[in-house]
């Protein structure tokens, strides 16, 4: 009898493992506790919900590392990025999809698979046989979670995540907004539709700080820590740093012309992404926060044309745990304790959507491939999954370990061969050095 691949978690990671080791031929249990056990977070009981944002970041494959995670991701038929490209929204230079038509589609294409199987309900303990990956991403559930940490014998790193409100197109005034990409990224009508702006005076802007600074906050239960991911950092801790911390980041007035007044350049703008394909939802960028839910409604109504608007979403936060991976996982995924059990996504120590599906991928092949007998490595350091896998696996510092997205400062340097190379150069030898060693990882791999 052919042995099961079971999956705790059924979000980008679990469901890309899941697809790549169906695709090998093994049989495949995915275990999802939603909607038995629901999470603050999450609004559907749809496989890989996006509840942070719904952009993947940027799709450039040759100047941009995530980029390179993307062209790798789509070389090894990856579910998830199949299915991002099948439900893009435009977003300049990003790839950002219509989140829940993304959600359904990974949902129905993955269980449309004759050996992929869904089980509904938690499983609070370490299993103790068979093939596991453990996928339950930043909202793990309590019962695991101290399963995790007995096993592990200390407690589980953990900072905290926050996600950003959603509006009601309808609601928001025109009068005051515009359609613009920053820097007039796109060409058509669809691309200068993919952001809306709100522009702010001075005074305004200073109101605003002021009300969010003063806005009541969720507070930390004694005892937890509340150190934060810097590439999700809430808007008030981003205010916490000085008044013009906002101005220079989601907030920076560059790149932009207001139609309705352009002889006045904004002091600041506020964007608004578009959050799915019929253009109804748009969520704010940059405004992941911890204020309460009365505070948020009064505080962004500040925002000059949501005066009147109506949230499909207000914005949370929650907490994030994560291994301690270079001292914990060895470079198959597989905890060095219980090499049965491998662990994928953002539980390892990566941070973002794109990173999380790419740790699924590897895990999911490497577990099939243990179980069908095949020999199997993990990608090599030049290539993007490569890199990252590594450096979450033991070429980070144990002891100062946090979440990292995919950089290009984890690949080995490039031979600059007699001569300083540009940055364009640079990370064009990256990337072309990456998609080389990654076609040659595949072409091992379906060869064996």
């Amino acid at each position: 009898m052919t042995q099961e691949l079971h999956i705790i978690g059924g979000g980008m990671a679990g469901s890309e493992a899941a697809w790549q080791a169906a695709h090998m031929g093994v049989q495949v249990v995915i275990h999802e506790m939603r909607p038995t056990r629901g999470t603050f977070a999450h609004q559907t009981d749809h496989l890989a919900e996006m509840v942070c944002s719904n952009s993947f970041r940027s799709d450039d494959d040759e100047q941009n590392a995530v980029g390179l995670l993307h062209w790798e991701m789509r070389a090894a038929g990856g579910l998830i990025m199949q299915m991002a490209d099948r439900h893009a929204l435009p977003a300049g230079g990003a790839l950002a999809v219509d989140r829940d038509a993304f959600a359904q589609a990974v949902t129905e294409t993955l269980l449309a698979l004759p050996n992929v199987r869904l089980d509904r309900g938690e499983i609070p303990d370490l299993p103790q046989d068979g093939q596991w990956i453990i996928a339950t991403g930043p909202l793990t559930s309590d019962a695991l979670g101290q399963a995790i940490s007995r096993e592990t014998g200390a407690e589980a790193l953990a900072f905290f995540d926050a996600i950003a409100p959603i509006v009601y197109f309808d609601s928001i005034d025109m009068s005051q907004a515009w359609f613009q990409s920053r820097y007039d990224k796109g060409e058509t009508e669809a691309e200068q539709k993919a952001y809306l702006n709100c522009p702010m005076t001075r005074e305004q802007y200073e109101a605003f700080i002021d009300a969010l600074l003063a806005a009541d906050k969720t507070e930390f239960h004694e005892g937890e820590s509340a150190g934060y991911f810097d590439g999700c950092l809430p808007i008030e801790v981003m205010a916490e740093r000085g008044r013009e911390t906002l101005r220079h980041g989601p907030m920076k007035p560059v790149g932009l012309t207001n139609p309705h007044a352009p002889e006045r350049k904004p002091y600041a703008v506020v964007q608004l992404r578009r959050d799915n394909a019929l253009g109804t939802l748009y969520n704010i960028v940059g405004f992941q926060t911890k204020m309460k839910y009365g505070a948020q409604a009064a505080v962004f109504k500040m925002i000059p044309g949501l005066e009147n608007a109506s949230f499909a979403r207000l914005g949370g936060i929650h907490r994030n745990t994560f291994l301690n991976s270079p001292t914990l996982l060895d470079d198959h995924l597989r905890l060095r304790s219980k090499p049965h059990i491998r662990f994928a996504g953002q539980i390892t120590g990566v941070e973002g959507y794109v990173e999380s599906a790419a740790m699924g991928l590897l895990a999911g092949r490497l577990a099939a491939a243990e179980i069908l007998g095949q020999p199997a490595s993990p990608p090599p350091r030049d290539t993007a999954m490569g890199a990252l896998v590594h450096h979450i696996t033991g070429g980070a510092e144990a002891k100062s370990f946090q979440p990292m997205n995919v950089n290009f400062g984890l690949f080995p340097p490039i031979d600059a061969k007699g001569g300083r190379r540009g940055r364009r150069d640079r990370y064009k030898a990256y990337t072309d050095r990456a998609k080389a060693a990654f076609m040659d990882w595949l072409g091992q791999r379906d060869a064996a």
